[in-house]
C-alpha cells in the first residue's frame, strides 16, 4: 500500500522510516513523503491514483491540511484516497471540521504508532 505522508516537519521522514522499516522492507507498505500542501498535490498528480492513503498534518504553512483535504476530496473521487488528519491539536474545531470535509480518521501528535500499525494493517 502507497502511503503519502504530509507534514511540514522534515524529521517527520525519518520517524516513518525507522518506525515501519520491517513493513518498508518486506514491501508491504511503501511511504512517499511531502512537505507542503502544494507539494502533496504535485506528487498525487504524479502518483496517479498510486496512493491509498493520505496522512496530513493540519497545521501547515500555505495551504493547511484542512485545504488540502478538502482538495482531495473534490477532486480525487475515482477511488476516493482514504484521509487520516494529524494534528498537535487535539481541539474539537479542529476534528469536527476534518470530520465535515470528510476526512477519515483523526490521530494526534505525538502520534501512537502502534495505533497508526494496527490501523494499517486492517487496510491491507
Amino acid at each position: 500500500m502507497k502511503i503519502l505522508v504530509v507534514d511540514d516537519e522534515q524529521d517527520v521522514k525519518v520517524l516513518f522510516q525507522q518506525r515501519f522499516r520491517k513493513e518498508i522492507r518486506k514491501e508491504e507498505l511503501e511511504f512517499v513523503f511531502a512537505f507542503s500542501g502544494e507539494e502533496a498535490l504535485n506528487l498525487m498528480k504524479a502518483m496517479e491514483h498510486e496512493a491509498v492513503l493520505i496522512l496530513s498534518d493540519i497545521n501547515m504553512p500555505g495551504m493547511s491540511g484542512l485545504e488540502l483535504l478538502d482538495t482531495i476530496k473534490k477532486n480525487y473521487v475515482k477511488p476516493p484516497p482514504m484521509v487520516m488528519m494529524i494534528t498537535a491539536y487535539g481541539d474539537d474545531e479542529n476534528r469536527t471540521m476534518a470530520k465535515n470535509l470528510g476526512a477519515d480518521d483523526f490521530l494526534t501528535k505525538p502520534l501512537d504508532f502502534s495505533l497508526l500499525k494496527d490501523k494499517l494493517i486492517t487496510l491491507t
